[in-house]
């Protein structure tokens, strides 16, 4: 097959060889801010069983009957902190085991790191994307607002535009003013 037919083959199947360079090359993500290439910390870890004291619970509130019948809520305590988590966000027993330890484990990481745990940078992260997006919308606004002030202030005297108490009555048939008090 030639060089010709193999390029019009792939051009109908859509197959197209890339170069080895472009492949191992890694791509950025889909966003492009500073902030998302920025390396997120890792997860924390959840602490070693021998520091946690669990136990199970009924839970409550919705859910239906399973819920308020079995013991699936998961309550943790770590002993050495003090600090206890419930989970009972599923129906399933192991399911609020893992949700309640990674739940444990954030706090903890807060609690030990500070602004540098790995929740604080994912908050001050989504909070600088909403102030980015309000001042976008504002922006947008602003900007809608002046070109709808544009046409209405081509006047060069604005108070012409305007009439007075005075000037309205008297013109108008359809208001009831001084013109219109004879006819009563």
């Amino acid at each position: 097959m030639s060089s010709l037919a193999r390029h019009f083959q792939k051009a109908i199947h859509g197959t197209f060889d890339f170069p080895r360079a472009a492949a191992s090359l890694q791509l950025a993500p889909f966003s492009t801010s500073a902030l998302a290439l920025k390396q997120m910390p890792p997860r924390p870890k959840p602490p070693p069983d021998h520091e946690l004291e669990e136990s199970y619970l009924k839970g409550s509130g919705p859910g239906g009957q399973k819920i308020n019948k079995t013991s699936s809520a998961v309550q943790l305590k770590h002993i050495p902190t003090g600090i206890v988590v419930k989970s009972q966000a599923t129906r399933s027993r192991s399911q609020n085991r893992k949700i309640a330890r990674q739940v444990l484990a954030d706090k903890l990481d807060v609690m030990f790191s500070g602004e540098q745990s790995r929740s604080a940078i994912v908050g001050e992260v989504k909070r600088k994307k909403a102030a980015s997006a309000a001042k976008k919308s504002r922006r947008k606004y602003r900007k809608l607002e002046g070109a709808e002030e544009a046409p209405a202030g081509d006047a060069k005297d604005p108070e012409a535009a305007v009439p007075t108490d005075g000037d309205s009555d008297k013109g108008d048939p359809h208001t009831k003013g001084p013109a219109d008090s004879s006819k009563s």
